[in-house]
């Protein structure tokens, strides 16, 4: 049965991790990630509230990594077996 499920973040070839976005909306959360680091750097200064601007940064990249595995295709992890015609 094919899939109709649409990826924002393809598979890596090889090794593990994601690729480039493969959509508008991955590129949105790509752009969207970096604008908002440096929004909290305005908002939390690093200078005055080191530990809310850590805080903050460790929510943003949780995020981002829950939005890349829930819209990114899978492959077979390590230690499954490729078949020749998968190279």
């Amino acid at each position: 049965m094919p899939s109709d499920r649409k990826y924002w973040f393809p598979a890596k070839r090889y090794g593990w991790g994601w690729g480039i976005p493969s959509s508008w909306q991955g590129w949105l959360v790509m752009g969207a990630f970096p604008a908002l680091l440096i929004l909290g750097a305005f908002l939390f200064p690093p200078g005055n509230d080191l530990g809310s601007f850590v805080f903050y940064v460790g929510i943003l990249c949780a995020l981002l990594i829950a939005v890349c595995w829930l819209k990114a295709s899978r492959r077979a992890g390590a230690g499954a077996t490729m078949n020749m015609s998968d190279r």
